[in-house]
């Protein structure tokens, strides 16, 4: 059961957390049929991302035998045949399509935009896996790109609207991520001696620089947010005060980084970092309070 739980790439569902965000911001977090929709939502991304996800292993079985840490993954390691594995991938379009019809048939809706959200997805990361991904900053710029659509997905099956801020926000947070994920490509084939072709057109000052231009925008889209008028309404303005957790956790994350030269991904440096767990715990608590204890 593990090895189809690592096919499927599981740990990854932690990123379509992103299409809560608009019913998290909105204040709707207690509404059910909004909540359950989102859940839609969640399930219906976290497929279509492990079809990407089988489809981009498949394609590179080869060159993942030849890597470290990649060559332990199913397909590159045997675990899961060829065939299986596109058996698994054709089941999972299929159930995905089905979800994304139920949906609409659930809610009475038609919700077009939704179902479009997902099919650029797909067609986009189609795209990054045969032939984008080799090539420099766009690779990095589908992945943002990506994180965004998962917010839009959430608003878009949701019907709530979502700040212009927000987006940009989402965009850079997810550039930070990208950037630091190739960082830690480069210092591996630095040491092990081997490249791949995904990485020319990076190298190490290129990718710090980059990380620190990314977080430095974060910061500012943040305070932009937290100051926009309809946050300010929406909320308490002392909302502003939880950039301290925000600029904490990215400074943590740059510390990881660049001094302590972590070459794993973020996905996994906040898996393991407690400081950044409980800064993001503590973030979320005082966002819970700011929507439904304002008063």
């Amino acid at each position: 059961m593990k090895k189809y739980l690592k096919l499927l790439r599981v740990e990854q569902w932690v990123k379509n957390l992103f299409v809560f965000v608009p019913l998290f911001f909105s204040g709707n977090i207690t509404n059910i049929d909004l909540l359950t929709k989102s859940i839609f939502a969640f399930v219906i991304f976290s497929l279509a991302a492990s079809v990407v996800y089988i489809l981009n292993d498949y394609n590179d079985i080869e060159a993942d035998r030849k890597h470290p840490e990649k060559r332990r993954r199913p397909l590159a390691s045997g675990a899961i045949s060829k065939a299986t594995a596109i058996g698994i991938l054709i089941g999972l379009v299929i159930t995905d399509i089905v979800l994304v019809f139920f949906t609409q048939l659930y809610f009475h809706e038609l919700l077009w935009k939704f179902a479009i959200i997902i099919g650029f997805y797909v067609m986009m990361n189609l795209a990054y896996t045969f032939r984008l991904k080799h090539v420099p900053i766009i690779d990095i710029f589908i992945i943002a790109i990506g994180f965004v659509l998962r917010v839009l997905a959430g608003g878009y099956i949701t019907g709530i609207s979502i700040s212009q801020w927000a987006i940009l926000l989402t965009f850079v947070l997810a550039l930070v991520l990208a950037i630091g994920k190739r960082r830690g490509e480069l210092i591996n084939a630095q040491v092990s001696g081997k490249t791949r072709k995904a990485l020319d057109g990076y190298n190490v000052q290129f990718a710090d620089i980059a990380l620190s231009i990314s977080i430095t925008l974060a910061i500012v889209c943040y305070l932009m947010f937290t100051l926009s008028p309809e946050v300010q309404e929406r909320f308490h303005e002392r909302v502003f005060y939880t950039v301290i957790f925000v600029v904490f956790a990215l400074l943590r994350y740059l510390q990881q980084t660049l001094v302590y030269n972590r070459t794993e991904s973020p996905t996994k440096i906040v898996y393991r970092d407690r400081y950044i767990q409980v800064t993001l715990v503590l973030w979320v608590a005082a966002f819970l309070i700011q929507i439904y204890f304002k008063k």
